[in-house]
């Protein structure tokens, strides 16, 4: 943590493709990447796309420094002889991001094979930022959408993220807890993101700190009268119905004081029972606005079966099977070229075949339309030519071969301009407005009925793909 210099988190073969690129020549030739992943997220009908504020902070600090060349130029071959060139080192270490970059904003909702994020400029360097973006972007995008599947869960409850202890590394937690937060959590228990990224933070204590006291009454007064304007009793260290009569003791003398309880925190045992026999007490002593809050072990399926079993649960802390996407830790993004020039200056089209048809790359400089109707609801995504034109497009589904045909007045460009030759141009929001700005991402796709929503490439698109698998299997 001591080297405040990221630009080697990458793959060593960016770096020897970047020496391959330069020895040869191609190193400034014009190229297009698109960042997209193949399929959705927990069986969800859609990913929530997250990461790009952070990879907008990799991108501007992207410099290789004297302490990254003299790294990279210790590092030998297999004939014991140094890697790399020095004048390519000392290429390095002048380089300077150049390249143009759109992306789709975070907290959008999207889809697979779209380009979250399109690259291009010279090869070299469109090829060696991959590694970083795919880290960045795969990740974010990851968690954001399990925050959304779990906010949807809870409904109008609010919902925490308590996962630091378990997650997957320092940075594991402060990603996660960032993308949590944009997904639809109202606040982490992350003190370092709460810091660096603005959001709000909760927490209550642990059963540590009523076992360091005689009792429980002892360890909940005593609580009080240190945090009297944050106070969340954990009740279930001993017996859970004891636990809140005391915790319901409390709160009358914190009443007295002119204070208030906030709630009470279950962490075990059957949560839909206790929580729904701790109304009851708490209501009968007159205390209905302190909350119940339950934790152990959380996620979006735990909770829709609490809410079926008609629990009284109203903050819910989620945190190991959030942070960690617990069931599937990975969204398999990728990066592909889809284009690049040549010595004439040329696009050459590129694709990249595979005998898995999910595995089939996009080919062409690509966009991502989405269609709206008058009231301004989603009907359609289609994957375009970043240079279509004319009044009607045409989707065509690639599974059925079955197609549909929109005004292209009605659509609308999901990716937006971030960088212009090096340059941000891109007003990054507030963690605050992207958050608000997901929340009504999944409203308006709430009663999206999938099954008739269309997706798949414009004709164009299409036809330029079977064109090139013809041409590459030798058709």
């Amino acid at each position: 943590m001591q080297d405040t210099s990221f630009t080697l988190l990458t793959d060593l073969y960016q770096i020897t493709m970047a020496y391959g690129y330069w020895k040869t020549g191609m190193a400034e030739r014009p190229a297009v990447f698109h960042l997209f992943y193949r399929k959705n997220p927990f069986g969800n009908p859609y990913a929530i796309a997250g990461g790009l504020e952070r990879a907008i902070s990799w991108l501007n600090a992207l410099r290789f420094s004297a302490g990254d060349v003299q790294y990279l130029g210790s590092l030998k071959g297999a004939d014991g002889k140094a890697l790399f060139d020095e004048s390519f080192l000392n290429y390095l270490q002048r380089l300077r991001f150049s390249c143009d970059l759109d992306a789709i904003p975070e907290g959008t909702v999207v889809l697979p094979n779209e380009p979250l994020i399109r690259v291009q400029g010279p090869l070299l360097q469109a090829q060696f930022i991959e590694t970083a973006l795919l880290n960045l972007i795969n990740f974010s995008t990851l968690i954001a959408t399990k925050s959304a599947r779990v906010v949807q869960a809870a409904g109008e409850d609010a919902v925490l993220e308590f996962g630091l202890r378990r997650a997957q590394g320092m940075d594991g937690g402060l990603s996660a807890s960032r993308a949590a937060y944009i997904g639809g959590c109202s606040a982490t228990s992350n003190v370092l993101a709460g810091k660096h990224f603005g959001i709000p933070v909760r927490g209550t204590h642990a059963h540590s700190w009523v076992m360091c006291f005689e009792n429980e009454p002892e360890a909940f007064d005593t609580y009080a009268a240190a945090m009297p304007n944050n106070c969340i009793f954990l009740v279930d260290t001993y017996n859970t119905l004891e636990g809140v009569q005391h915790a319901i003791t409390s709160a009358q003398k914190l009443k007295a004081r002119g204070h208030k309880l906030l709630g009470i925190r279950l962490d075990s045992g059957d949560l839909a029972a206790l929580s729904i026999a701790a109304r009851n007490m708490l209501d009968d002593a007159d205390l209905p606005e302190v909350a119940i809050v339950a934790s152990d072990d959380l996620d979006e399926h735990r909770i829709a079966e609490l809410k079926r079993q008609g629990s009284k649960i109203n903050v819910w802390g989620v945190g190991t099977r959030l942070v960690t996407a617990y069931d599937q830790p990975a969204l398999g993004g990728v990066y592909k070229l889809a284009a690049i020039q040549d010595t004439a200056g040329q696009w050459q089209h590129k694709i990249k075949l595979s005998e898995q048809p999910i595995k089939v790359s996009n080919p062409g400089i690509q966009d991502v339309v989405r269609f709206f109707d008058a009231n301004g609801r989603p009907l359609a995504d289609a994957i375009t030519s970043a240079n279509f034109e004319g009044d009607t497009l045409e989707i065509v589904d690639e599974k059925s071969g079955g197609s549909v045909h929109f005004d292209a007045k009605q659509g609308k460009s999901l990716l937006v301009p971030v960088y212009r030759k090096g340059v941000l141009v891109y007003e990054v929001p507030n963690i605050h407005e992207t958050r608000k700005y997901c929340l009504a991402q999944q409203a308006l796709f709430r009663d999206v009925d999938w099954k008739t929503y269309a997706f798949g490439l414009e004709r164009g698109v299409f036809a330029l793909k079977q064109e090139l698998i013809s041409v590459y299997r030798g058709v």
